[in-house]
């Protein structure tokens, strides 16, 4: 088994990389549906819907076509790339609706853009 450094990620819209990568997150749930009946000491239950949601934040760049892409409202496919994108590798991909676009700036720094992610259907574990 080995770990990764969080330098070797990527993400991808379609097929276009995200430039400008500060970090990114993704994350599945499942909800459960209680099945206890009377008489039961302890709930029970069943695995229900899983979902998931993540999201990107860039050093906006104007030109780059993955953020571009990202639209509010847009309905994306996403790729995250934990491990990288070479050979044999891990990535997860997935459809996802554009839920929000939070920009800032400081006088000493640079302009930032983060998209927030909700995926419609299931996220799917791949290989490159």
């Amino acid at each position: 088994m080995s770990n990764h450094k969080g330098s070797e990620g990527t993400v991808h819209v379609g097929t276009d990389a995200v430039a400008e990568i500060k970090s990114y997150s993704f994350n599945e749930t499942a909800n459960t549906i209680d099945d206890t009946t009377i008489g039961n000491d302890s709930k029970t239950f069943k695995a229900g819907q899983t979902s998931f949601s993540g999201s990107v934040d860039v050093f906006w760049d104007e030109s780059d076509t993955a953020q571009v892409a990202m639209t509010v409202g847009a309905e994306i496919t996403i790729k995250f790339y934990p491990e990288g994108g070479d050979s044999t590798d891990k990535y997860y991909t997935g459809t996802a609706i554009v839920t929000s676009i939070d920009r800032s700036a400081t006088i000493d720094g640079m302009v930032e853009a983060s998209y927030g992610l909700t995926g419609s259907g299931s996220l799917t574990l791949s290989t490159v």
